[in-house]
């Protein structure tokens, strides 16, 4: 007898395990007896107790369990006439059949609970980091308050002084507060796209005329590169293409080196989108940090970061008004060497 594949269903167990047990019955009561027709007899009675123990077992028992286990993976309840139709008309699961959907089911809520756990990560640090920025200004701003009131709000040496630092954190304060709210708009969609035509060499040359101030500080250069001059029109939200541009050109400011130099390209990759990248030859990041650049209030490098100011959200506002238009930012660093940020935008 042709023994099945791995997929073995209970008659089929039933009916190997039988088998092999009523041969080997009839094999000892025969060379014991000699005796063809007892050996027979028994052979038969042996076969029919085997199989219909077995079967019972396996069927009552083992699928039943099974049973038990596809229903704690599935987390649903079936109905009466459910589970007729499972139990009487669809073919039975086999065991490696149950086996391969248990590691199924494993693999998959392996993921699941490897996502749940990143978020967890993710939703500590973040709040923090959150409380972090909001303790730090709030508490300036109590130390200056308290000062004044013990005193310090009759001299005029410090009263000035004290008021204006106040008032700096308290623009830090609302800044925060309109960079969460703006970021939790475009995390929602509630902020929709006002999509406009404009030349964004233009713009990028009023995003270096903004800035232009506080480049000089530095005495850096801003520019755009040579070849990339030629008017190019674009679709896009003028505005918040404005801001991501206005974002990375003040990064490239803050963490520029002294007479460093920043540099926007203009590159035509098809007959649909142009590639537009931000370059500044400053301190670069180190590669460690790069995959995570993009998360709220992430720093790679905490006092220097703080020191600069800003609110950590820029980045995470770049990344999603890009992916708001159905792209993505990029980026690519190396220390001591420069850091470019780079996205499509279509033609317009």
């Amino acid at each position: 007898m042709a023994i099945p594949g791995k997929n073995l269903h209970p008659r089929s167990i039933a009916l190997i395990i039988a088998t092999i047990s009523a041969l080997t019955f009839f094999a000892i009561v025969y060379l014991a007896t000699g005796q063809i027709s007892l050996a027979g007899l028994g052979t038969g009675i042996m076969f029919a107790i085997t199989y219909f123990s077995v079967h019972f077992f396996v069927q009552e028992y083992l699928y039943r369990k099974i049973r038990l286990l596809y229903k704690f993976i599935s987390q649903t309840k079936a109905s009466k006439r459910e589970e007729f139709y499972y139990e009487n008309l669809l073919p039975r699961q086999t065991l490696d059949d149950a086996r391969e959907d248990v590691e199924k089911w494993a693999e998959e809520n392996k993921a699941a609970f490897d996502l749940l756990e990143k978020n967890e990560q993710y939703r500590k640090e973040f709040l923090q980091n959150l409380s972090h920025e909001l303790k730090t200004p709030i508490f300036a701003m109590q130390g200056y308050v308290e000062s004044l009131l013990n005193g310090g709000l009759q001299d005029e040496k410090i009263n000035r002084r004290f008021l204006e630092n106040t008032l700096r954190n308290i623009d830090r304060l609302r800044n925060l507060v309109e960079d969460l709210d703006e970021i939790t708009k475009l995390e929602s969609g509630q902020q929709p796209l006002a999509l406009t035509s404009f030349v964004i060499q233009d713009m990028v040359k009023e995003v270096y005329e903004s800035l232009q101030i506080k480049a000089a500080e530095k005495n850096m250069t801003m520019e755009i590169k040579k070849g990339s001059e030629t008017p190019v029109r674009v679709s896009a939200d003028r505005e918040k293409i404005r801001q991501v541009v206005v974002n990375l050109v003040d990064n490239g400011i803050k963490y520029g080196k002294v007479n460093g130099r920043i540099t926007a390209s203009i590159e035509k990759t098809d007959h649909e989108h142009i590639l537009f990248e931000i370059t500044d030859n400053g301190s670069g990041i180190a590669q460690e940090h790069l995959p995570r650049i993009f998360e709220r209030f992430y720093r790679t490098d905490l006092a220097r970061s703080r020191k600069v100011g800003g609110s950590g959200l820029g980045l995470a506002i770049c990344k999603h008004i890009i992916e708001a238009h159905g792209e993505t930012i990029h980026v690519r660093s190396q220390e001591d060497v420069g850091t470019t940020f780079g996205f499509r935008l279509k033609r317009g």
